[in-house]
């Protein structure tokens, strides 16, 4: 096992709040993920991947943190079977730029590349194809997980131990330490989308172009400006795209349409001031991104990673947000309570809420999992400065919204819900909890998220 520091490290998530101390150690075998798991204190023990969830997912305050990134291997690719298994250490990043030489592309993947296969599984991620396809939990055709009974187990969705999976798919990591999976791939003869771009002028106009267009396409997604005034609030830029064909690049790139040009990406600086990011800065940007957008736009070839991670282009964007950090909130709520979702971008407009990163996405059908995030509906993820005056009493109302309409939090995004409200967002926790208990019944495996929503 690689290097064990004698002393707690310090981590928090992406968003940098509430930063707790764990004993880091970095597994490199199933056989060392077990063994720590054997050799779990009485703080207990929790996978973590890259450290992309905001809140405090993956943290284990006094406990151990198994760093997983080195728990990696070869990547195999079986293109009869349409398949490809992979360790669970592997990033993304690896494992697109790994399957885009030889003519596939993952099933789903989120808004960055850096997250490892096993933290995505945990968090059961989706992106801008789940109005089409699901979340990655659909796609995943079996996983090894290893689990705190001392057992390795061979999970699949149709096996003998179907309950188990479906625990794992979003469970956070808390039902075992996913070691290995396979997953389906989908054959691409491109690493470029073919990209619509249309600007909106309004939320209506929003809401109504992405209602009536999102089923022509694989991939959609709406970036939105809530600090535009009056009747031009909720104003957007939709993209929507499909994988591209070799006809549908410029001849310059036709001689190699697979080469993926994921670039170099710029560093942020180390350090921000507060407030750097306020209504008037980023009111600015807004005004300017969508101003350099087309109104209408048709065909365009935009390389993969540009179009699915552009904020990958940013190492360390998270500390724009300066010492005090971000907060991501992101909801569902069912069509049908578009009320609900007007009525919490209008509060976040009337607040000035600074965000320069406002996504809106419609939701298709969930994996099952219960703790999985996504369900039909439509879905806001914003990101706010911690610091933000008022932010916790906004929130919470918002919160209450939300149970009104039957909407849910995102766990992997969140770090600030009160138990309860997390309870009562997600039916399926008891039945969780009993699988859980099963392969879990001394309580090796634990999060800081889990003691504060009291998840187990």
């Amino acid at each position: 096992m690689a290097s064990q520091p004698e002393r707690p490290v310090l981590l928090t998530g992406w968003g940098r709040t509430a930063p707790t101390a764990a004993r880091v150690v970095r597994p490199r075998s199933a056989a060392q993920v077990a063994r720590a798991l054997a050799e779990a204190g009485p703080r207990g023990v929790l996978a973590r991947g890259l450290g992309r969830s905001y809140g405090d997912a993956a943290q284990a305050a006094g406990g151990t943190v198994l760093d997983c990134t080195e728990l990696t291997g070869p990547i195999r690719l079986d293109a009869d079977r349409g398949e490809v298994t992979v360790p669970a250490g592997v990033s993304f990043e690896r494992l697109i730029a790994h399957l885009l030489e030889r003519g596939y592309f993952v099933p789903v993947t989120p808004g960055t590349r850096q997250v490892t296969v096993g933290g995505a599984i945990a968090a059961d991620v989706h992106g801008k194809n789940h109005h089409a396809d699901s979340s990655l939990g659909a796609h995943v055709r079996s996983l090894t997980l290893a689990a705190p009974t001392g057992e390795t187990l061979t999970l699949t969705p149709d096996g003998g131990d179907a309950e188990l999976f479906r625990a794992t798919l979003g469970g956070m990591g808390l039902t075992g330490v996913v070691t290995e999976a396979t997953l389906a791939v989908l054959p691409v003869e491109t690493s470029y989308m073919r990209v619509d771009t249309d600007r909106t002028d309004s939320l209506d106009a929003t809401l109504d172009l992405m209602s009536r267009t999102d089923a022509d396409y694989r991939y959609t997604v709406c970036w939105v400006d809530l600090l535009a005034k009056g009747s031009a609030m909720g104003r957007g830029v939709l993209t929507r795209a499909d994988h591209a064909g070799p006809r549908d690049l410029p001849p310059a790139l036709r001689r190699d349409p697979l080469r993926h040009r994921a670039g170099s990406p710029l560093a942020a600086p180390p350090w921000a001031p507060p407030g750097l990011l306020n209504s008037w800065t980023v009111g600015a940007f807004n005004a300017v991104y969508r101003g350099a957008a087309p109104r209408r736009r048709r065909g365009e070839a935009q390389p993969i990673a540009g179009f699915f991670h552009p904020l990958d282009a940013v190492r360390g964007w998270n500390r724009l947000y300066g010492p005090h950090g971000l907060v991501q909130y992101q909801f569902v709520v069912p069509f049908g309570a578009e009320d609900t979702l007007v009525r919490i971008m209008e509060g976040l407009s009337r607040a000035g809420a600074p965000s320069f990163l406002t996504v809106l996405k419609r939701l298709g059908e969930g994996t099952g999992g219960h703790l999985s995030f996504p369900r039909p509906g439509w879905t806001l993820a914003v990101d706010l400065p911690a610091g933000l005056p008022g932010l916790g009493r906004m929130l919470r109302r918002f919160d209450e919204l939300l149970l009104a309409a039957d909407g849910r939090l995102y766990l992997a995004k969140d770090g600030r819900a009160d138990a309860e409200t997390v309870h009562a967002m997600y039916p399926d926790l008891p039945a969780w909890r009993k699988v859980r208990e099963r392969v879990d019944p001394d309580g090796v495996l634990v999060s800081d998220l889990a003691r504060r929503l009291r998840l187990l």
